[in-house]
């Protein structure tokens, strides 16, 4: 009871922490698919019980995350400060819980306090998950039950672990992808044990298969699709069977993983660490100061069975996410970044005890100055703070085109201003729940601002042109240096420059009226 006690008022403590860190965005309106999708469905849920959204297009996803913002919305009403505030209620579960595994790990108590702290604060303030912290997805939430499925398997806690694991499932069914890496984690075990684990054991590993199967019947029940629809399916699963964009998916994963921002800060000196002490796995300077056997034993196999988990999970994720999901997002990963990340410290504190520390501050600080700059290739703004800039940009153009809407108008109730724009845009101007505008707003929706998309836009269509940078793209990068590369994004992943500005106003006869910048981004209004 007393550990419990300690542990939750661990996860208030870095909750708060996290809050403070995030106080200059809390109160920002929804981003990108936070105002496309998930807050939409929870308002569904929180509006009238709906399961199943109806306000925007259903994709099939388990509503474990709606049900909760429903609930919490119900207690402290709805607002951005409300939604922002119970998701990273996820980010300090995951880091907590990343502190409490990796401090069992160490036989050195002192190493242990050590190197928890180091695990768990490089993983708060890697830039992905520090962004992710605060948004309305699910892949943190679906993290942090996952990790603590984990932390269950490898205690052998199997009601615990058929608990958390079908929790994550219910977050995102994606979370499936546990079961594989936990059978597989089993099989191995008992091969090497020899020993065979109880019937509990496997049926607790199967546990979330029930959840998942009775969500896609009644899914299934009211859309008459098991998962997502029709232009769902189409977009992330038969578009993307194809073996080289299997490869060139997996081969970027392993970037953003492993090389990508500073990551490769972390990689490096842990494969150092890993290969300094490959040869006495169960000898390292910490554990050679602890005098009980036993427990040298014992943390050593703890530490073996959470790399083989973290291996399998890792290899499962990799290539599920390579062969679906028409996005490459980062975002996606969050589940195997914990594991990952004790692992990585774990190997660094085999080095000598100054450079491992030296190292994770050098991480840490860099990490920290990836939150404001962008790399030079392009990323979603979602990976670090450059959300912000984005909501702020919106925000800007949101109020010009509502004051220049209601001059339009003349007084009238009704939007009389057409707005071209691509999604997410045209639901921020159409939706005020979002927090961008008072009243709904009349917009032209376009799927995007390249040339494909706008060759059949008729001019006398719209009044205004919305135009904004949907995505970070350098002067000079990668993509217009290597055209073969841009080639290979426009066949595989379905990439296609927009249309500069001054190519848009020269089509459609335009001149701008209003422009903003901020953060490399930037927004222009165009009108005849």
């Amino acid at each position: 009871m007393q550990r419990t006690t300690s542990r939750i008022a661990a996860v208030l403590g870095v909750w708060l922490g996290l809050v403070a860190l995030h106080a200059p965005f809390l109160k920002l309106p929804y981003y990108w698919d936070e105002a496309g999708y998930y807050v939409p469905a929870a308002l569904d849920f929180f509006r009238h019980g709906l399961l199943i959204p109806s306000s925007t297009e259903p994709i099939g996803h388990t509503p474990l995350v709606s049900v909760y913002l429903a609930v919490v919305w119900r207690i402290f009403g709805f607002s951005p400060l409300v939604t922002r505030a119970a998701m990273i209620l996820f980010a300090a579960g995951t880091v907590t819980a990343t502190a409490v595994l990796a401090r069992r790990l160490f036989a050195d108590r002192a190493a242990g306090r050590e190197a928890a702290f180091a695990a768990a604060g490089l993983l708060a303030v890697t830039p992905l998950f520090f962004a992710q912290s605060e948004l309305v997805f699910l892949d943190l939430a679906v993290a942090f039950f996952s990790l603590v499925a984990l932390m269950a398997l490898l205690d052998e806690r199997w009601i615990l672990s058929a608990t958390m694991g079908s929790l994550a499932v219910l977050t995102k069914e994606t979370a499936i992808v546990l079961l594989p890496a936990a059978w597989v984690y089993l099989w191995i075990e008992n091969r090497r044990a020899g020993r065979r684990f109880p019937v509990s054991a496997w049926l607790a590993t199967a546990a979330p298969c029930l959840p998942l199967a009775l969500w896609a019947l009644y899914y299934h029940r009211h859309t008459g699709f098991w998962t997502g629809n029709a232009g769902y399916l189409q977009y992330n699963l038969y578009s993307t069977l194809n073996p080289v964009r299997f490869v060139l998916s997996l081969l970027r994963r392993l970037y953003e993983l492993f090389l990508s921002g500073f990551n490769w800060l972390l990689v490096a000196p842990a494969v150092a660490g890993w290969w300094s002490s490959r040869n006495h796995p169960q000898i390292t300077q910490i554990q050679q100061r602890e005098q009980n056997g036993k427990r040298i034993a014992n943390k050593a196999e703890s530490w073996r069975r959470l790399i083989l988990l973290t291996a399998l999970l890792s290899t499962a994720y990799l290539l599920m996410l390579s062969a679906v999901g028409g996005a490459v997002l980062l975002r996606y990963m969050l589940p195997i970044y914990p594991p990952l990340m004790i692992v990585a410290v774990g190997w660094i504190w085999r080095l000598p005890r100054g450079l491992a520390r030296a190292t994770c501050i050098a991480a840490a600080a860099c990490l920290v100055f990836a939150w404001f700059n962008n790399p030079p290739y392009p990323f979603p703004y979602e990976d670090n703070l450059a959300f912000a800039d984005f909501i702020h940009l919106h925000q800007q153009a949101a109020e010009y085109l509502e004051h220049r809407d209601a001059a339009e108008s003349a007084g009238g109730s009704a939007s009389e201003l057409r707005i071209l724009s691509a999604w997410p845009a045209t639901n921020e101007l159409e939706t005020p729940d979002l927090g961008y505008v008072t009243r709904p707003l009349r917009v032209v929706p376009v799927g995007g601002f390249s040339a494909g998309d706008l060759q059949r836009v008729a001019p006398e269509s719209f009044d205004v042109l919305y135009l904004y940078s949907r995505k970070w793209e350098p002067p000079g990068d990668w993509v217009e240096r290597l055209p073969w590369m841009a080639e290979l994004q426009l066949r595989y992943f379905d990439y296609s420059p927009q249309m500069t500005a001054q190519a848009l106003a020269s089509r459609f006869h335009l001149k701008l009226s209003a422009r903003w910048e901020r953060g490399g981004q930037w927004v222009a209004i165009y009108e005849r």
